[in-house]
Formats: structure tokens, sequence, C-alpha cells
């Protein structure tokens, strides 16, 4: 019987490593899925539409693609309450069905001239809307799936699709646009897009026995986030911790170009950067992470991240000069950003609760995206009016303050949570 009982045990802990491990490649194929259709949109279709003869006026006009992703939060708890197949599983089913249309709608853009903004504009929000809701499924499912020991691997596992999502919707398509010119690489990227979808196959949508529910359905929506304990200190956090990102971010390759630096350095510097940060960084990340912990990580990103800010400043008044100078701090900052996107997702999953876990994610995203369009909405006016040695300084001193308040708010978290069962 106790032999019995060993191997049932054995067989039991054999099963569960294989789904721990079979959520990594399907966590990289969800993200790849999505990060493809996003950064062809943002970062390749631009510079396409311009040489294809459109005009600045309609170019930046694209920027309201971001508006989706931005409120998206609206609609995570519809995503968390229905499924739009209960027969393919619960998220899985929001996945089979956006994804193939997310790539007939890249496949569309194929047969519209780069030049006819409004018939690519339509086409690409179609895209968005439709990105936006696979990725609130695929966050969901993300934090259902991971545990607190898989969990900094997994994100670093996310961090690093996003990166090869910047490399094969927005580097690919532009090589693949000069060479082979638009319709042949709309098809293609099309084409590619569609390629992660085997990973929804892999999908395990049974849940964990920790995370199953019990007794009466629990009741999904935003204000569900905002009744539970501490919910305004996560949220604080989110709006506070990377609220100096937009305002460096947003003129960075204004600055390179304005000290004269080559275009075609800043695109090496750029590419090459998000193609060793996206992976060598996250794996850094995870592995400090799962050693010095969550907390200790994110101050210590946070304090590597002001000091690239603090770097740009000294360029921009001359106490620090050089092209080297300010190239070194671009390329160590897109190193540290993908470090901290291990990091805060790790911290947004952890904060994330199991009966609404699209939701409290997304909402938590937006937050951090919303602060940091803000910052790169108001970057040019700053640098415009004030010059870049303010604007970097004040970025700056923003992100000191950012990472303080951030380690004011652990800390209470911290004290909250030990504090809590002598209260109950």
């Amino acid at each position: 019987m106790g032999s019995s009982n060993g191997a049932t045990l054995e067989n039991s802990g054999t099963a569960a490593a294989m789904l721990r491990d079979r959520i990594y490649p399907v966590l990289a194929g969800l993200y790849l899925a999505q990060g493809i259709p996003t950064y062809l949109l943002l970062v390749a279709l631009p510079p396409m539409m311009r040489q294809g003869g459109a005009s600045r006026t309609a170019i930046g006009l694209f920027s309201l693609l971001m508006l989706p992703l931005v409120l998206k939060f609206a609609v995570a708890p519809l995503v968390d309450r229905f499924a739009l197949l209960p027969s393919l599983g619960h998220r899985r089913s929001w996945i089979f069905l956006t994804q193939p249309l997310v790539s007939a709608g890249i496949a569309s853009m194929a047969f519209v001239e780069p030049h006819q903004t409004g018939q690519l504009f339509a086409v690409a929000l179609f895209i968005t809307i439709l990105s936006s809701l696979q990725d609130i499924a695929t966050d969901g499912y993300a934090v259902r799936r991971l545990t607190a020991e898989t969990r900094s691997f997994g994100n670093a596992i996310q961090a690093g699709a996003v990166a090869l999502g910047v490399i094969i919707g927005g580097t690919t398509a532009l090589v693949l646009y000069g060479a082979i010119g638009w319709t042949a690489t709309m098809l293609a990227i099309a084409a590619l897009s569609l390629l992660p979808l085997v990973a929804a196959f892999w999908m395990e949508e049974t849940e964990p026995a920790t995370q199953q529910e019990t007794g009466p359905r629990a009741r999904i929506g935003l204000l569900q986030f905002f009744r539970r304990p501490n919910a305004w200190l996560i949220l604080a956090f989110a709006l506070s911790y990377r609220a100096s990102e937009g305002l460096v971010r947003g003129m960075e390759g204004t600055y390179l170009v304005d000290i004269k630096v080559p275009t075609e350095w800043i695109g090496y510097i750029s590419g090459g950067a998000a193609a060793t940060a996206g992976l060598l960084g996250a794996a850094l990340a995870a592995l400090i992470i799962r050693k010095a912990g969550l907390s200790t990580t994110l101050i210590l990103l946070g304090g590597l991240r002001s000091l690239c800010f603090l770097a740009f400043a000294l360029n921009a008044f001359g106490i620090w000069p050089g092209i080297a100078v300010a190239l070194s701090a671009s390329a160590f900052q897109t190193f540290i950003r993908y470090m901290e996107l291990v990091a805060i997702y790790s911290f947004f999953m952890a904060s994330a609760s199991d009966s609404q876990p699209g939701t409290d994610f997304t909402l938590l995203s937006c937050a951090e995206l919303v602060i940091y369009l803000i910052g790169a909405s108001i970057a040019g006016y700053v640098a415009d009016k004030l010059g870049f040695q303010a604007l970097f300084a004040i970025a700056t001193l923003i992100s000191i303050l950012g990472v303080g308040l951030s380690v004011s708010i652990l800390r209470k978290m911290k004290s909250d949570k030990k504090a809590a069962p002598a209260a109950g």
C-alpha cells in the first residue's frame, strides 16, 4: 500500500512538473501572437506610410490606436466573466477567435495603399481592439497558471516575447518592406502572426486545485478590485513607479538626433538593445527576483533607471558630454526597462485576485500605461519651453521620488500583511 501511495505521489509530482514546464512555451507563443501586430502598427507602419506618401498629420493621428490599449480595463470584466465558446475553454476561446481575425486584418492591409490613411486606420483600429481583448484573456490565463515559484520566469518569458514581437512586427516588417514591397510584407506578417496560435492548443484551462472557486460564483467587476485590502496602495504603485519614463522615452530619439547621432545608429542601438535586453535582461531580472525578492528588485531597478536619466541630464548640461555617453544611457535604459517589465508584471500578477485575474491585471497595466502616455505627450512641450536639460533633470527627480514612494508603499503592504492574521 505504501509503495502504491509513493508511486501515486511520484506520478502526481511528475504531472505537476509537466504542466509547470508547459506554461512557459505556451506563454511565449501567446504573448508573441499579440506582440507582432502591436509593433507592426506602432513601430513599422508610420515610416512605411510616410514613404508611401501619407502626410505627417495623418500619421500623427495613428497615435489614437493606443486608446483601446488604455481603455481595455473597461471590458476586462466581460472577458473574465464570459467564454465565447465554452467548449473550447474560457480564455482559450477568446484567443482562438480573436487571433485569426487579427491575422486576417493584417492581410487585408495588403490591399490598401499606404497613403490611404482612412482605410488603414479603420483596419488598424479593428486589429487593436481584437488584440486588446486577446491581451486580457492571455493575462488572465497567465495570472491563473503561474505560481509564486514560476511567476518571475513566466514574466521573463513575457518580456522576451514582447522583445521578439518588436523584432518581427517592427524591424522585420521594415526590412521586408524595403525588399519586397508593401503587399508582400503585409501578407508575410499576417502569416507570421498566425503561427503562434499553435500555443493555444496547449493551454491548460483546468484551474489548479488551490484556485478553484468554492461556494457561490464570485462577483466580477472593476469595483471588486477597489474593495480588496490595499487596493489603493497597489494602484498608487502602478501610477508612480514609472511615472518619469514617458518624459524621457518621449524625447529620447529626438534628443539623439539633435546631438547629431546618425539615424541609422539610433536604429541599430534601439533594435540591438531590444533584442538583447528583452532576452538577457528579462532572464537576469527573473534570477534577481528569485535571489533577492521582488521588493528589493523593484527598488534596485528603479535606482538604476534614475541613474540613466541622470546620465541624460548631465549629458544635456554638458557636464558629461559626448555621443557615446548618450548612446550608452539609451541602451542601458532599454535594458533596465525590460527588466522592470518582469518585476512590475510579477507584482501586478501577485496583486491580482483569483476570481478576476484578467480584470485586476489589466486595470493595473492600463494605469501604468496612462501615466506613461501623459509623460510622453507633454515631453515635447517641456523640451521646447525649458530645454532638454530641464526635461531630463525633472525626469530624474520624479524617478527618484517615485522609487521613494514605492519603497513606502511596499513597506506598508508588507506591514499590513503581517498584521492581518493578528487582526483576524
